[in-house]
């Protein structure tokens, strides 16, 4: 792992915020693509009443940091081309239309102050751009109208990053998205951004292997030796919609934790913010509650390793140097037979309390006694191990009666 990686690799958990003239109409961020707006209607409707009149960065940043996320990653421009910062490069930015001030600077300021890393999205598709081929297409566009168009546009953008690089100190994460037909000089500009800011990290999304490879509401882990991240969102969608009420529990958000850490990835966990920029009662509560979970017992969590183990019906096995952490998500009932450690077993604790688990090893398996109740989210015993965790060795045949 280099050193710029580093800080990723001991991340582990990091907020997503989707939040952006869109939040005005609660019904997603694709809202202007999936409903044929035009954009007259679209500024008139939901741009100048983007007020961000109780938008408050900091509280923000409290509640990651509460939550137990190290980095923050904001929307600065979605698909809609709307612009969060005082960009020279369109009229069409928060600081000329709606809020009528830089919402970016405040943010980035924010995450700092809290000790949290600061990572801008930004959006390579820019449905206002007049030369971004097809703001209503229902897929993205295949080919450019010509060439003259396609230059103008890798003008636009570049110019664009220059902004988001120099203006607001040091940027920690870079996070494209947006499909375009290609052809956007991508391995140029992010040389670019790094001689801008040499340490930043980014995805893979805009030329070449990227630093990081990252997923969308899916675990995909990355091959092995690469950096990786699953964006996930609280409930069923990125920016602010009034009527989805289908949010994940603080079990779940854990068990999306453990899943990750246990293949040496992050969690890059979405909220999306209303227009008035406070964040929704209920996404608030579940990282509360996810967050005094981790408390006490999110050792497990910060530069976790790849886990060589299988799964399994009662629990989830994250490893981290000689330790194994079994987080219990169901009571597996008395004793607990878990036939995955290949080594010695020096130790066996409850992680909260520290209690002892009184156990016992018979050849390929392990045997846990009194274990801890789960609760509502889970429960967690270290596993003191001789060694680096290793699985069994499978049996090469099985005897059959008869």
């Amino acid at each position: 792992m280099s050193e710029r990686l580093r800080w990723f690799n001991e991340a582990r958990y990091g907020m997503f915020i989707h939040w952006g003239a869109y939040s005005v109409a609660a019904r997603g961020e694709w809202v202007l693509n999936r409903e044929r707006i035009p954009y007259d209607e679209y500024i008139r409707d939901y741009v100048e009443q983007f007020r961000a009149e109780r938008y408050d960065p900091e509280a923000w940043a409290r509640l990651a940091s509460k939550a137990g996320m190290k980095y923050m990653v904001l929307t600065t421009r979605h698909h809609d081309g709307f612009a969060l910062w005082d960009t020279q490069t369109t009229g069409f930015n928060a600081a000329a239309m709606g809020p009528k001030r830089d919402l970016v600077r405040p943010f980035a300021d924010a995450a700092r102050k809290e000790g949290l890393k600061v990572g801008f999205y930004y959006s390579v598709a820019d449905w206002s751009h007049p030369d971004y081929p097809g703001a209503y297409f229902r897929d993205w566009p295949s080919e450019w109208t010509d060439e003259e168009s396609r230059q103008r546009f890798v003008r636009f953008y570049r110019a664009q990053l220059e902004e988001l690089m120099t203006g607001y100190g040091k940027i920690d994460l870079l996070w494209y998205d947006g499909c375009t037909p290609g052809q956007l000089e991508g391995e140029s500009v992010n040389e670019r951004v790094k001689q801008l800011q040499p340490h930043i990290l980014i995805n893979h999304r805009n030329g070449g292997q990227g630093d990081f490879h990252c997923s969308e509401q899916a675990i995909k882990p990355a091959p092995v030796g690469t950096a990786w991240e699953a964006c996930m969102t609280l409930n069923d969608n990125w920016g602010y919609h009034a009527g989805d009420q289908r949010y994940k529990t603080a079990a779940e958000v854990i068990s999306m934790l453990t899943e990750t850490a246990a293949k040496a990835g992050n969690l890059l966990l979405n909220v999306g913010p209303k227009a008035d920029g406070t964040i929704p009662e209920p996404s608030v509560r579940i990282l509360t509650e996810a967050g005094e979970w981790l408390e006490k017992n999110g050792e497990f969590l910060s530069a976790s390793s790849r886990s060589p183990f299988s799964w399994n019906n009662s629990a989830r096995l994250t490893t981290k140097g000689n330790n194994v952490y079994v987080h219990l998500f169901h009571n597996p009932g008395e004793p607990f037979c878990l036939a995955e450690i290949g080594n010695k077993v020096t130790a066996a604790y409850h992680l909260e309390t520290k209690t002892p688990i009184p156990y016992e090893q018979q050849g390929e398996r392990l045997f846990l006694h009194r274990l801890p109740p789960v609760g509502p989210i889970a429960a967690t015993v270290v596993l003191e191990v001789a060694g680096e965790p290793r699985p069994v060795t499978p049996q090469t045949s099985f005897w059959i009666p008869g």
